[in-house]
């Protein structure tokens, strides 16, 4: 899990400098749009969805006037439809891979994710097939420069708002709940002043495979192809991120 936090924390920094701020911004607006149909409306105090989907999109900077019309058009009688899907398979070497996507166009979904699968020596599965591999966790991204009391103290209010673990890195602090208490933990850092730079519900692989690192790179691969799709929210996989596959990774 460790790995898992610290790769996606190294992403999301080398992401905000290149190409991927773009679909970063396209992502956090069908988190918005979905969030305004299906939350409650665009009154973030009354939508806790909505409220979370603006934090995402300022977390990869995403202008107030860009979340503003992305509100506005999401409550409009013109706005997007997008429907949530998932999809269940395999990479090389066995390691189980699931794909989240929010889309406008199922058959194109469809299509767009068994054709990476099939490019890249994986295979789709069946829905539920390998759903039983993950369990859901909110993870909440904080950077330590916007923490203000001591660390030690932080993680005790936040073990009573439902912290179950923590992940400790040089800038950020990752915390981890049960499914169940994401709501709680959002309302406790709002008590504490605590704005995360991400929050969201992911699936934790329970068990990981560790690969050579030419072989895991191949699967990280597979994975930044899925992410680049339009229609992809969030991938999860049980490859496990060394530090070695970290420094290598880094390096390109």
């Amino acid at each position: 899990m460790a790995g898992h936090s610290k790769w996606a924390n190294i992403k999301h920094r080398k992401g905000a400098q290149d190409k991927k701020r773009a679909k970063q911004f396209t992502r956090a607006i069908k988190e918005i749009t979905v969030a305004v149909k299906e939350g409650g409306g665009p009154d973030p105090e009354a939508n806790p969805a909505l409220r979370n989907a603006i934090q995402n999109a300022k977390g990869v900077n995403m202008p107030k006037d860009t979340i503003e019309r992305a509100i506005k058009k999401a409550s409009g009688a013109d706005a997007d439809n997008y429907e949530m899907v998932t999809f269940e398979g395999y990479g090389p070497n066995g390691i189980a891979i699931f794909v989240e996507a929010t889309t406008d166009n199922t058959n194109r979904t469809v299509a767009s994710v068994r054709s990476i699968f099939s490019k890249n020596g994986g295979s789709l599965g069946t829905n539920g097939s390998l759903e039983f591999l993950f369990y859901k966790k909110g993870v909440f991204v904080l950077e330590k420069e916007n923490i203000e009391i001591e660390l030690e103290e932080l993680e005790l209010e936040l073990i009573e708002g439902g912290a179950s673990s923590f992940n400790k890195e040089d800038d950020y602090l990752t915390v981890y709940t049960d499914f169940n208490d994401f709501g709680m933990m959002s309302s406790k850092l709002e008590e504490l002043k605590i704005e995360p730079k991400n929050s969201e519900v992911q699936r934790i692989p329970l068990n990981t495979t560790e690969l050579p690192v030419e072989d895991a790179i191949k699967i990280l691969n597979l994975i930044e192809k899925f992410e680049d799709d339009d229609d992809v929210q969030n991938v999860y996989h049980t490859l496990e991120v060394t530090d070695e596959l970290i420094e290598k990774m880094e390096e390109e």
